[in-house]
């Protein structure tokens, strides 16, 4: 059976490298992290990314463990205390920092290209409240004035079958039937724009090629000319 690894394996690593004479072997199947990625803590070029923590504070690790470990390289470090794992059931969808400054403008773009969508449903698929969701739609948010309707798909904040999910949801609660012809043409749309994009991208990849192609003929060109005019100046 696979043992358990510490709840933050980079930082725990990290701690041990820096305070214990453990090899990194040891380390690494502890941390269930790569040998390497052990090497590179050790010598300082990733360590300074990563916090120490403390496994034997954390009830994962005794000082007797660590004693065996030191006094014997074969030896295997065993988990005193199998950290616990916190399943997150209930509450707003969890957002990265770097993107809960966009959830306003996602709610807006919602709110008035859907508004169809409960309060309740864009608060779950946005991860945000009724109140902020209020403020935006009476204009009273304090950063009214900054806020700009934009796809909280483009945005990072959900899926587009999220989304898309959400509110066929909500036009089937609301009585809103969307016919299969504009079902139908919405998806060419997408389709088309995607089959755009992806001829774009093949188009610039072409003549990246051909420009690289032609640079080296080029370059071949004038090394074999320098070599000739090299020779007639030996001659």
């Amino acid at each position: 059976m696979t043992q358990p690894t510490p709840l933050m394996p980079h930082a725990t690593a990290s701690w041990l490298v820096d305070t214990t004479a453990l090899t990194f072997e040891q380390i690494s199947e502890f941390c269930g992290l790569h040998i390497l990625e052990v090497q590179a803590m050790a010598d300082d070029l990733a360590s300074s990314k990563y916090t120490g923590r403390d496994p034997v504070r954390a009830g994962e690790l005794t000082n007797a463990e660590i004693e065996r470990g030191q006094a014997n390289p074969a030896y295997r470090l065993q988990m005193h205390k199998a950290p616990i794992n916190v399943n997150r059931t209930k509450g707003p969808r969890y957002t990265p920092v770097s993107k809960r400054q966009d959830k306003p403008d996602g709610i807006a773009w919602i709110l008035r290209n859907h508004p169809e969508i409960s309060d309740a449903a864009i608060g779950k698929l946005i991860g945000t409240t009724r109140n902020t969701i209020a403020a935006i739609r009476d204009r009273s948010h304090w950063n009214i004035s900054n806020i700009t309707p934009k796809d909280p798909v483009t945005l990072g904040l959900c899926s587009q079958r999220e989304l898309d999910a959400l509110v066929a949801k909500a036009a089937k609660k609301a009585g809103i039937a969307e016919d299969d012809g504009a079902a139908n043409a919405r998806l060419g749309d997408d389709r088309q724009a995607l089959l755009e994009e992806l001829r774009a991208e093949r188009d610039a990849h072409s003549r990246t090629s051909n420009e690289a192609a032609q640079e080296a003929e080029v370059a071949a060109w004038l090394a074999a000319k320098r070599a000739a005019e090299a020779e007639e100046g030996q001659g």
